[in-house]
């Protein structure tokens, strides 16, 4: 009989965002493949027993190619194991869930997705940012930078021209490029701009700019986003600047898996 994958989304990072369902799930895996940005912590909650693979990969280092990704999916539930694909943020925003989707349904795989909380709207959150805001902006599009074609940056002038906030997903640490392909698409130089780095753990950091200055910002270590537009003016960096709480109830839940101790120690440092 075949076991069931489900695709679930591990949030930002701070193990309280994630859902009750994904929660349970992970408490219940019995093999998990997860991307190299869900947080230790987050990990803690899957059993000593299940079967563990890091299928991710960092500033375009792969350590595993997305066909090996698929084929393990359907072989680890060919075998009858119940299968956790387990992804940052939301599996749906840029996570190549399509594609996963795709080669489970060839293989007659039972799937189920377990939306999470996108780095988005973490990220607003955490700065108190309205995404929209009747007076401000009445749309927020989700765009990302990441070898981006030339087609790609050309329609960047349809957004900015509608007055939505922008939220760029994966910026990488070429500001000025990202400045000049904001002012080409029209945007105003004054428009704020909100760099929001390793949000939802411990080091979570915020850098408040302009379109125009945003060459001049400081480098943040990724995961990292850019939000653009009025909205940012809102923003509080207060927040963002309190400690960020590492929770302890997810080690009481279950046995500590030994080989993530040392990734947990370097988040809370």
């Amino acid at each position: 009989m075949k076991g069931t994958v489900y695709l679930v989304g591990a949030g930002p990072g701070d193990p309280e965002l994630l859902t009750v369902k994904a929660t349970r799930l992970l408490q219940n895996a019995e093999a998990v493949l997860y991307d190299d940005l869900v947080a230790p912590e987050v990990l803690r909650l899957v059993p000593p027993t299940a079967r563990m693979h890091n299928v991710g990969k960092r500033c375009g280092t792969k350590k595993i190619r997305q066909e090996e990704i698929n084929f393990l999916m359907v072989a680890l539930a060919a075998a009858g194991l119940r299968v956790i694909r387990l992804k940052s943020g939301d599996p749906l925003m840029f996570g190549r869930a399509g594609e996963e989707i795709e080669a489970l349904r060839q293989a007659d795989v039972p799937y189920e997705i377990v939306p999470g909380v996108t780095s988005a709207l973490a990220a607003a959150a955490v700065a108190a940012i309205p995404l929209t805001h009747r007076r401000i902006s009445s749309a927020v599009i989700f765009l990302t930078a990441h070898q981006a074609s030339e087609s790609e940056i050309a329609d960047w002038g349809k957004f900015a021209g509608s007055g939505s906030t922008l939220v760029i997903y994966m910026p990488g640490r070429e500001y000025a490029t990202l400045s000049r392909r904001l002012r080409s698409a029209g945007l105003n130089e004054e428009t704020p701009c909100a760099i929001l780095s390793r949000v939802g753990t411990a080091r979570q950091e915020m850098h408040r700019t302009t379109v125009s200055d945003l060459a001049n910002a400081p480098q943040v270590e990724s995961p990292s986003l850019l939000i653009v537009g009025g909205v940012v003016g809102l923003s509080d960096c207060e927040l963002v600047d309190q400690h960020f709480p590492v929770t302890e109830w997810v080690g009481s839940l279950l046995p500590q898996r030994p080989e993530l101790s040392d990734g947990i120690a370097e988040m809370e440092r």
